[in-house]
């Protein structure tokens, strides 16, 4: 299902220009690292246009929004888009303040993005369906999240905002589900502790630059292998750290080392996906 997409990413690596969250800058940089890119951060508006210049992705975070970076979001996407490099959108508390709503609606507008990626609050505020809804910072509503039960309305809505965006969609959470406008992949891997720990989804939309921009024209199904892959890496950190006699904090060192030695072979052997 997923056969080539790890192999282009370790021969390619990708140089990924990350825009996003202070809290997990660190976090992000580690991870695009440990699944075979190359990260670089910069968000001063004087040379965030000559870096992306430079690199294969862009991701636009929009976790710690500020006056100084807001520019750079979009002459950075607009010089991505401008080169043809992919873009990847973010929309981090994307319902906690208008700043933050009205700066997303704004790169919606403006911004050409190959993959938007959120959990289901945030996507549902992406989507205009609740544009004063009660996001919860970084985390998904109760409310929001994605069940057996809501499962086919979030795929049509999925694939309804494929349409409407040209991106392909990720919603991520407890079921992930990532859609382009024809097809959608439903994902069951992961492990429930993944939320304990910050910035697991800031660094999955880093994973999904670098594996974008190293499988051009493949877009959707690099997007699901990468899913795929930080939930399959997630469960298997937990087992670790549990096995160890740790908790959340060895899992999420052990996040990093199972990416970094993941093959496709495993991938394929630990995958729990559905394609619709």
């Amino acid at each position: 299902m997923f056969e080539g997409i790890l192999e282009r990413v370790a021969t390619q690596r990708p140089l990924i220009h990350c825009i996003t969250n202070y809290v997990t800058i660190t976090d992000v940089a580690n991870m695009v690292l440990a699944c075979g890119g190359s990260p670089i951060m910069a968000d001063d508006p004087q040379e965030v246009e000559e870096v992306t210049a430079l690199c294969d992705g862009l991701v636009l975070n929009t976790g710690t929004l500020h006056t100084h970076t807001i520019p750079s979001v979009f002459l950075a996407g607009k010089r991505a888009n401008a080169l043809g490099h992919p873009v990847v959108l973010d929309p981090v508390g994307a319902g906690a303040s208008r700043l933050r709503r009205d700066t997303i609606h704004q790169l919606l507008e403006q911004v050409q993005f190959a993959v938007i990626r959120g959990n289901s609050s945030e996507m549902r505020v992406v989507a205009q369906q609740h544009l004063t809804g009660a996001s919860r910072g970084v985390d998904a509503g109760v409310g929001d999240a994605t069940d057996e039960q809501n499962l086919e309305k979030v795929v049509r809505d999925a694939q309804s905002l494929s349409r409407r965006t040209g991106a392909v969609i990720a919603i991520t959470g407890a079921i992930d589900v990532v859609a382009d406008s024809q097809r959608a992949y439903i994902i069951r891997n992961g492990h429930p502790m993944m939320e304990r720990i910050t910035g697991t989804g800031c660094m999955l939309t880093g994973m999904v630059a670098a594996w974008c921009a190293a499988n051009p024209g493949d877009t959707t199904r690099a997007v699901a292998a990468a899913v795929c892959a930080m939930g399959l890496c997630g469960q298997l950190a937990w087992e670790r750290a549990q096995q160890e006699g740790g908790g959340v904090g060895l899992m999420r060192a052990h996040l990093a080392d199972f990416m970094g030695s993941l093959t496709t072979k495993q991938l394929e052997e630990g995958k729990r996906v559905e394609l619709r």
